[in-house]
């Protein structure tokens, strides 16, 4: 590959999709600076491998010689891009910079309205273990990386690809992973149909000969490979025979999952293969056949790739394990859409083996909040206790008529706490002495965990 000149400067260097691409760019040789607006052991580790992050946004930070990458949360009013725009500098986003990473490699892009962090960690793992080492760009970090960003030395490069704002249209991937495509973002796309929309766009923007790999368990995705195929896309469809909207291609059967484990057998016309993985959950299952088409696609043999599945054992903030106390376990997960939720509890569920799950959730964005309250509420119900702290408003302007009551009133027992900590803390009085206690949302939430976990410990001292 060849290397990438000249200086980016990420303005919220600290997210997790602007900080993996930073990382990336520097591997390839660019100089790479940013700025958040709090610090965070993202920053320190971005420090820590020479890239100069700034504490706070300040106009200073803003070099002539940059080009400046933005997010779709930084507003025009930030005064980093105010500089930007003063100076005449390029300004371009996010995926366009991720995009110049992956130049000149063959690209696979997962999207879908959830699943796309833990389905992009499994290809990766998976190739990484079948000898094919890629480069990665996940948001989350993947332990056998030790981050969600590596320079790999194929020519293999797997991202996830956002549909929140459309900007997986800026990709030309090789082959393209679509996990589902339940409506979300509706804030931005107004109805299912044109958000499904967007996704045969993406579709559009396969390079010639390319494959697109679509879940037949969902609505929405088994209309994306309908209307793929009569565009005359190749695709791809996978699923449990009982389970699929449409005819899988790929056949999922056997199924079994344990506590902290589960397996199935795939079956593509005269393949076949045994999936075990290390990690919980029918959901899991779908990532992995998900993720193994693609490995088989890039030319790795079925049975390795498989085998090589085995070695995933989850991304951050994925219902990743955070601290034990006693026989209480806390975990952490960036659920934030109902049916993620429901995974979520239901993963929890067979973990706590017959014990208390306990659900502290921070709801994210009020859009979100306002459109899915109700099913918000009755994928929580699946828990014993649940705790709401205040919403996460991320991009968004508050909104004072849509508050976390809105799930909590339609929840028997739940409480709204309005500070995270001490909603936390009252969560974790509620778990019982064997319980299972899930720390969730796609904000702030996650910083929670060991308020937890210090508030078992005073409990069991006292």
């Amino acid at each position: 590959m060849e290397p990438i000149e000249g200086h980016f400067h990420f303005i919220g260097i600290g997210g997790a999709g602007m900080s993996v691409v930073a990382e990336l760019l520097a591997a390839r040789g660019a100089r790479v600076t940013g700025s958040d607006c709090a610090d965070s052991d993202v920053l320190a580790r971005l420090n820590e491998k020479g890239i100069r992050a700034f504490v706070g946004h300040d106009a200073t930070h803003v070099d002539d010689d940059a080009t400046v990458v933005v997010s779709t949360a930084i507003r025009e009013s930030n005064p980093e891009l105010t500089r930007a725009r003063e100076l005449g500098l390029d300004v371009i986003h996010r995926s366009q910079a991720l995009a110049l990473a992956a130049s000149g490699m063959r690209f696979v892009g997962v999207a879908g309205a959830h699943g796309k962090t833990t389905t992009s960690g499994m290809i990766a793992v998976g190739l990484r273990g079948a000898g094919l080492d890629p480069s990665v760009a996940v948001g989350g970090i993947v332990p056998q990386f030790g981050s969600g960003a590596h320079l790999g030395t194929s020519d293999v490069f797997v991202a996830e690809a956002d549909e929140s704002d459309g900007s997986f249209l800026n990709y030309t991937p090789s082959i393209e992973v679509v996990t589902n495509v339940e409506p979300d973002h509706l804030d931005r796309y107004g109805t299912r149909e044109a958000f499904e929309a967007v996704f045969v766009d993406y579709a559009k923007c396969l390079v010639p000969g390319g494959l697109l790999v679509c879940c037949a368990e969902d609505a929405g995705t088994a209309r994306l490979s309908e209307s793929a195929r009569e565009l005359g896309i190749r695709v791809v469809t996978y699923g449990r025979s009982d389970k699929s909207v449409v005819d899988a291609d790929v056949t999922i059967c056997d199924v079994e999952t344990t506590p902290s484990s589960c397996r199935a057998r795939v079956s593509y016309g005269d393949i076949s293969a045994e999936l075990s993985l290390g990690v919980p959950g029918v959901h899991n299952i779908l990532n992995a056949v998900g993720a193994w088409i693609a490995g088989v696609e890039l030319g790795v043999e079925p049975g390795l790739m498989a085998s090589s599945l085995a070695g995933f054992t989850g991304t951050a903030r994925r219902f990743e394990l955070r601290g034990t106390v006693g026989d209480r376990r806390v975990f952490d997960d960036y659920a934030h859409h109902p049916t993620e939720v429901s995974a979520a509890i239901e993963q929890a569920r067979l973990v706590a083996d017959g014990a208390d799950v306990t659900v502290v959730f921070q709801p994210h964005l009020y859009s979100r909040t306002r459109l899915f309250a109700d099913r918000f509420a009755k994928a929580l119900s699946g828990a014993d206790h649940v705790v709401l702290a205040d919403i996460y408003a991320a991009r968004e302007d508050d909104d004072p008529a849509v508050t976390s009551a809105l799930i909590a009133d339609q929840i028997k027992g739940a409480e709204c706490v309005h500070d995270m900590h001490e909603a936390a803390r009252i969560g974790a009085r509620q778990a019982g002495s064997r319980g299972v206690l899930i720390t969730m949302g796609a904000g702030s939430i996650t910083q929670c965990a060991d308020d937890v976990i210090d508030e078992w410990q005073r409990m069991d001292a006292s």
